[in-house]
């Protein structure tokens, strides 16, 4: 049975946050299933979040919400066992909309991921995502 793989311990990181208010539009909205907030970065080309979870996770679906505008046109996710170098697992495509999409992931077990955001639907390379969903199962 697959369910969210991000949990209190998971400690996450993310590349920017628009003008660094954290409390507004910071890395924490994004796990936080609340409608109202996000994670909005700041501009550049190309915008991350890492996720090191404290066991071994076998990961099967990423779920990602966007505001419509601010979204990418294609994302990589990466990931790796602790001390190894982060490895490609799956290279997807999100619509620019506000639906919540699910992206198929390669059953792939990891301690750590690395989801990039490139070619960014905003002018100045900026993302603003309301939801990110890890799913999938601890590994045994």
């Amino acid at each position: 049975m697959i369910h969210s793989l991000v949990c209190p311990e998971t400690v996450s990181r993310v590349s920017s946050v628009l003008n660094r208010n954290t409390r507004q539009f910071g890395k924490k909205h994004l796990f936080d299933q609340e409608e109202e907030t996000c994670w909005n970065s700041d501009q550049g080309p190309s915008q991350w979040v890492v996720l090191q979870f404290p066991q071994r996770v076998c990961v099967s679906q990423l779920q990602i919400q966007f505001q419509g505008g601010f979204s990418s046109r294609q994302g990589h996710l990466e990931g790796s066992q602790r001390g190894e170098a982060l490895r490609n697992i799956v290279v997807f495509y999100p619509k620019d909309d506000n639906s919540l999409q699910t992206f198929p992931v390669p059953p792939t077990e990891v301690d750590q991921l690395k989801v990039t955001f490139e070619d960014t639907t905003d002018l100045f390379g900026r993302v603003v995502i309301y939801h990110l969903r890890v799913l999938g199962r601890k590994a045994v």
